[in-house]
């Protein structure tokens, strides 16, 4: 289920750390633990030092785009033609948790969003809009009245991530609307599913994500 260059998100469960958020990429695999790279901030870019022992919540996605969390341990430490690496505890696929979409965080925040339709021939003109809400599998998002979009309808969105450090992660991404409602005299509001997702882009995302929930902590607005 995890193979090698997969990507991991790593939270600590104790200590100081505990809460924050730490990227990280798996660099070899044996049969109950896994090497990889120490890990560093989603928002500082400040490396991890773990002793073992430490005590971690470690998520990832498969290649085909489902989210699973395990709870690990620090196991060890070696060095592979002097690359540092942590040694984790790997748990049997049935102790992994499936991450179901819906539980994906939604953050209520504004998301620079270019929406065309799926076919060539479409029954709408291409438009640039904002999100008012966004997660790794899905997003609401502004759509002009003037915009005839049917539910259930294929699209192709093109977006940007903007990251605290001053990254952007730039994604082109199939999606389904699902429902369209009304929003205001000018606009309507329409949820969208992201479908088939690279692992990469849905890693993306999910960095993304968690890079709001700790600028809104920070500014402590409840999510």
């Amino acid at each position: 289920m995890i193979f090698i260059g997969d990507t991991l998100i790593i939270e600590p469960i104790h200590g100081e750390s505990n809460g924050d958020q730490y990227k990280s990429r798996v660099l070899g695999i044996a049969e109950k633990s896994i090497y990889i790279e120490y890990p560093i901030h989603l928002v500082t870019n400040k490396l991890l030092f773990l002793m073992n022992g430490a005590q971690l919540r470690v998520n990832f996605v498969t290649s085909e785009g489902i989210a699973y969390l395990f709870h690990s341990e620090v196991i060890g430490r070696k060095k592979d033609n002097n690359v540092p690496m942590l040694i984790l505890s790997l748990p049997a696929e049935n102790q992994m948790v499936k991450i179901q979409r819906r539980q994906f965080v939604r953050i209520e925040t504004s998301v620079d969003i270019a929406i065309h339709p799926y076919e060539k021939d479409g029954q709408f003109e291409p438009f640039t809009t904002v999100s008012l809400d966004f997660s790794a599998g899905g997003a609401a998002v502004i759509v002009p009245k003037h915009i005839r979009l049917q539910e259930n309808s294929k699209l192709k969105v093109s977006l940007v991530l903007p990251l605290q450090n001053g990254e952007y992660n730039y994604l082109h991404l199939m999606a389904e609307s699902k429902k369209i409602f009304d929003y205001n005299e000018h606009s309507n509001k329409m949820t969208i599913e992201f479908l088939e997702v690279d692992p990469a882009d849905r890693q993306s995302m999910l960095r993304f994500s968690f890079d709001r929930q700790l600028s809104l902590k920070k500014k402590g607005i409840e999510i």
